[in-house]
């Protein structure tokens, strides 16, 4: 089977000779290193100066990735930790997004900002953050994350069909999982574009999950300890994109949701998707939408205390528990 980091590769492999007007630039991307986590290992080999090692700025990166979009040509950026696109903020909203609009006529800008996030690796602090919603609600600009259950070139062409720019978020923790698996006792399908997984004759759900793609194998683990030791039965969907947020199906039936975050309190994903459900299912919910987030504080080092302050599977579980008593 495939790993996820593995998929991320070929698929930029494919991409990049399929479309000759893709550039990829990026902090030590090019080949012997190949990218941090060697997400882009063999693409500088193989298609010479498309892809550009540069300094250590992300303001200047995510910007000439913007000007070659504007130019007529696609780019790929690589912040090598999801944290640093801080210093692309400006770049990002100011420039690359509201460019789509702000010159009397629509304009493409095809740019795809990858940015590895979160933590459970042990890099402590400024490089184990989730600041996708530090993003949301920007015009002309969308988010999308990597999942084990959506093909990464079919994303990444979405991305560029948008015309608008585009940030992709990988959680670190994925690269290593294999592609299109789920736990043994589920099978998924995708619906409209989101993942769905279930347990297959199980009727009606107690609760529906709603999550991001790095705490898929999280909240999995904690879907089979309600089902194996509480006796409640768990759905979990999953879009690849993250916002605007896209109809999410089968939730008429739903007697609770709940979604999961993996970053902090306040002005989250995760309160964003409650908004967007609110309205459509307002008269059928028969308590109100639980949200899970990280806890708010700083991610520690030591591993022990990481742990404590991301969300586990753990604390999934005790969450849906004390919804559904």
């Amino acid at each position: 089977m495939t790993r996820v980091s593995e998929h991320l590769n070929q698929a930029l492999h494919d991409l990049m000779e399929s479309d000759p007007s893709v550039h990829l630039l990026g902090e030590d991307v090019g080949d012997p290193y190949g990218g941090a986590f060697k997400i882009t290992r063999g693409l500088s080999g193989r298609f010479g100066s498309r892809v550009r090692s540069t300094p250590l700025s992300e303001g200047a990166i995510a910007g000439v990735g913007a000007g070659l979009a504007l130019a007529g040509d696609k780019a790929i950026v690589e912040i090598m930790f999801a944290d640093f696109v801080a210093l692309a903020f400006d770049q990002i909203t100011n420039f690359a997004a509201k460019s789509t609009s702000m010159y009397g006529r629509p304009v493409p800008v095809p740019l795809v900002v990858r940015c590895p996030t979160g933590g459970n690796r042990g890099y402590g602090p400024t490089h184990s953050q989730n600041p996708q919603k530090h993003f949301i609600g920007v015009p002309g600009l969308s988010l999308f994350e990597m999942t084990p259950f959506h093909d990464a070139g079919e994303l990444f062409a979405r991305m560029f069909g948008l015309g608008r720019p585009c940030l992709f978020f990988e959680d670190k923790v994925l690269y290593t999982r294999q592609m299109f698996r789920t736990d043994d006792l589920f099978r998924f399908e995708l619906v409209d574009d989101v993942a769905r997984v279930y347990l297959d004759g199980a009727g009606r759900p107690d609760c529906t999950l709603v999550t991001h793609g790095g705490l898929v194998h999280r909240t999995l683990d904690a879907m089979r300890a309600l089902l194996l030791q509480d006796d409640l039965v768990c759905e979990l969907l999953v879009p690849a994109q993250l916002y605007p947020v896209p109809p999410l199906p089968g939730l008429e039936d739903a007697p609770h949701v709940c979604v999961v975050d993996d970053g902090t309190e306040g002005g989250t994903w995760a309160a964003e998707v409650a908004t967007a459900l609110y309205p459509r299912l307002w008269d059928r919910l028969r308590r109100p939408i639980t949200l899970i987030n990280s806890a708010d504080g700083v991610i520690p080092a030591a591993p022990h205390l990481e742990r404590e302050v991301l969300v586990q599977a753990d604390s999934i579980r005790a969450a849906v528990r004390e919804a559904l008593s």
